[in-house]
């Protein structure tokens, strides 16, 4: 085994040995080491020539001599590994060394460990010792200079508190020119010495409620804050903006465009006035539990956020009376002319009523979209427990507006009604449906304001429907029951204004036809009306168009007996039977009155028919005069006599004054339709020409009279032209 280390740290120790034997004395030549001490050697010397080691006996104390033999061993042994070759390399100094080691290995082994072990516990202890010397002269040092330091400590800590409690006492002198100058321009120094004010309170009232300088320091702590909220309000007062209607109106049309537009800012106060305004509204909250600078801030916003709406109004209604589109220059040729869809333009009043519904909308629209904006910086600056309830009172004024004008757009549709001004309550159905339309965002925008404020659009949105069923329900009752006065029937027989106006009504109402389904349906009470869907609205709007279409046909035939002569009679029902199914084939409306009536189409194609063929009856008083069943055959080269003569004179009179009297009653009438004017001609033309033709072929040549010209006074090709000349005055 070898043992590595320096010469100091190794140790080899004898133990017990069984046997007997002798490592013989350590050669103290120059090359063999380290020389013990000469009163060691001369101990060992005495023993009697070689150091020889004996076996010990347990509590045997070994003589000095052998002790000392073995220190020179463990130095030998510290200087080489223990090997065979250091083994032969300390032969030459203990000649016993190979023999007594040879005798038991196991004993080399157990001499070592324990002279190891002997070793490293007389270190240790000497260290121990010396160590045990150096903390007893050490600690009292250590804890005398740890006493010192603590009451240097102590002294410091003394003087800051001084010097910490005698700056309360100069924070008024020091503070009270930047609070009397007030915080404009210096905000943020402002607010630093407020802090120090409020310490110096807090100190104060802890430590020396009765002090004089508590009092002075809270006068200087309210002028501070009082100026704060003076501030405050100058700011809001001095920088918020109204937001001019050009770039509202940019903002709404911005909405409806397919491409993605850049966002327009809506700037309520400038970017360099809202950091002061925000850092004021914090510390007020903060540090001067103050409410009161939140009603300051609603009341300027509300009033800023209603001129901004009236001033769209203002806006609107000019650009409108003027050019008749709102213009915003800001994106060019991107503007609809309004939300609402305008297929038919009603000259006279019904422009103003346009331009007020057109009004209404886009302040509806500019509501929803400054009440956002509105919203997003009031969040910059009032307290988030705060905002709902300021919020709510913040849009109130504006909303209300709104409001009102809607009731008041209510009341006008009612007093048309009264009137039986339709046209006038048809202003009420683009409004509801863009109030439906925009009802999301207004709940999103409401969310979290007063129930009362919630229930404001949906109450409006209720009254309108109210409004326009009563106005549909009326209208269906007014083409039932509307007098049939001679006066106000056309004297050519042509489209009756009832006719045209229920049919425009019609066709107005399908650009709203989900409103007016809404609007019929809220007034159902059957249960299928509570949760009525689209499909259901639109049989409810298909089932009110045909009971229109129904009244007015019966109406119509009850106008038309005002008029005497049959024939002018049918000549009104066929136009306006043909002006209501050309306006159904034209329109959504023949598709519309199909859902609940299949055969609607074909039924007005029938009675235009039935009515054709009243009107060609009125002919008959003509063409009976030469028809062949009223004459009597003659036979050719027989001579007439005078009663002949006469009859087939009166053939030709009444033929000749039948037509002349027709065409001109007839030339009177109208038949607006150019299609059915020449169908009717043609008709009509071929009819009489061939019995005119073949009567006059057979007649013609007979020898009735001495003056034919008197009786054949029209060839076959003239009574075409007269009846050519039907239905057209400046024929």
């Amino acid at each position: 085994m070898g043992v590595t280390g320096t010469g100091a740290e190794r140790a080899i120790t004898l133990r017990q040995h069984t046997g007997s034997g002798s490592l013989g004395r350590r050669d103290d030549s120059p090359a063999g080491g380290v020389r013990p001490a000469a009163g060691d050697r001369g101990q060992a010397e005495a023993g009697g020539g070689d150091a020889v080691l004996h076996p010990r006996q347990p509590g045997e104390e070994r003589p000095a001599h052998q002790k000392h033999a073995i220190v020179w061993l463990v130095s030998d042994f510290a200087a080489f590994p223990l090997s065979a070759a250091s083994l032969r390399m300390l032969q030459p100094r203990w000649p016993g060394l190979s023999a007594f080691c040879s005798s038991s290995p196991s004993f080399l082994l157990s001499f070592c460990k324990h002279l190891v072990r002997l070793t490293l516990v007389s270190i240790l202890s000497s260290f121990e010792s010396r160590l045990m010397k150096l903390e007893n002269s050490i600690i009292p040092v250590h804890k005398q200079t740890e006493n010192l330091q603590r009451l240097q400590e102590n002294v410091e800590k003394t003087l800051s508190c001084l010097d910490h409690v005698i700056s309360y006492y100069h924070v008024a002198s020091d503070t009270e020119k930047i609070i009397r100058e007030g915080p404009t321009g210096r905000l943020e120094e402002y607010l630093g010495s407020m802090a120090k004010i409020q310490k110096a309170v807090e100190y104060f009232q802890d430590n020396s409620p009765d002090s004089p300088e508590l009092n002075k320091v809270k006068l200087l702590f309210e002028r501070g804050k009082e100026s704060l909220e003076s501030e405050f309000r100058s700011l809001m007062t001095r920088h918020s903006k109204v937001v001019s209607p050009v770039l509202i109106l940019d903002v709404i049309s911005g909405e409806d465009e397919l491409e993605v537009q850049e966002e327009l800012p809506l700037e309520h106060l400038p970017e360099a006035v809202l950091p002061d305004v925000i850092g004021i509204s914090r510390w007020l909250v903060g540090y001067g539990h103050n409410q009161d600078f939140m009603n300051v801030y609603y009341q300027i916003r509300s009033s800023q956020l209603d001129r901004s709406i009236k001033g769209l109004r203002e806006h609107f209604r000019k650009s409108s009376s003027s050019s008749g589109v709102p213009y915003s220059p800001a994106i060019p040729n991107k503007r609809k002319d309004t939300p609402t869809k305008k297929p038919i333009k009603r000259p006279g009043r019904d422009d103003m009523l346009d331009v007020e519904t057109d009004a209404y909308i886009h302040c509806v629209s500019a509501f929803v979209k400054l009440a956002q904006s509105e919203y997003q910086l009031l969040t910059e600056i009032i307290p988030e427990h705060h905002q709902k309830r300021t919020f709510d009172s913040l849009i109130q004024d504006a909303l209300d507006g709104l409001m009102l004008e809607g009731e008041n757009i209510v009341s006008a549709a009612r007093k048309a009604i009264v009137r039986h001004d339709f046209s006038a309550v048809l202003t009420v159905f683009p409004i509801l449906r863009h109030l439906k339309q925009t009802k999301p965002e207004f709940d999103q925008v409401l969310q979290g304001t007063a129930a009362s404020t919630k229930n404001k659009l949906p109450s409006l949105i209720t009254s309108m429907e109210t409004v326009g069923a009563k106005a549909l329900e009326d209208f269906a009752d007014n083409i039932k029951n509307d007098p049939d006065k001679e006066y106000n029937m056309p004297k050519d027989g042509t489209v009756h204004e009832l006719t045209s106006n229920a049919i425009l009504f019609l066709q107005q109402l399908l650009d709203f036809q989900e409103t007016a389904g809404a609007m019929l349906a809220s007034q159902e009470t059957s249960s299928s009306a509570t949760s009525y869907s689209s499909e259901f609205s639109k049989r409810l709007l298909s089932t009110y168009i045909c009971k229109v279409l129904g009244n007015l046909q019966l109406n119509l035939l009850s106008k038309s007996k005002v008029y005497e002569d049959p024939a002018l009679s049918a000549i009104f029902l066929h136009n306006n039977y043909n002006y209501i199914l050309k306006a159904l084939e034209k329109s959504e409306l023949i598709q519309l009155v199909a859902v609940t009536q299949k055969t609607a189409e074909r039924s007005y194609r029938e009675h235009i028919e039935q009515q054709i063929q009243t009107y060609q009856r009125s002919w008959l008083k003509v063409t009976d005069y030469i028809t062949e069943k009223n004459v009597p055959v003659f036979q050719p080269g027989v001579k007439l006599r005078d009663k002949e003569r006469q009859m087939i004179k009166e053939r030709f009179k009444g033929f000749n004054d039948g037509l002349e009297e027709l065409c001109k009653i007839q030339k009177a009438w109208a038949i607006p339709d150019t299609e059915q004017r020449d169908k009717i001609r043609q008709a009509q033309k071929h009819i009489v020409k061939e019995t005119y033709g073949a009567f006059l072929h057979r007649y013609g040549s007979v020898p009735f009279t001495k003056n034919p010209e008197k009786y054949i006074k029209y060839r076959v090709e003239q009574v075409g032209h007269m009846i050519d000349r039907l239905f057209d005055t400046s024929a």
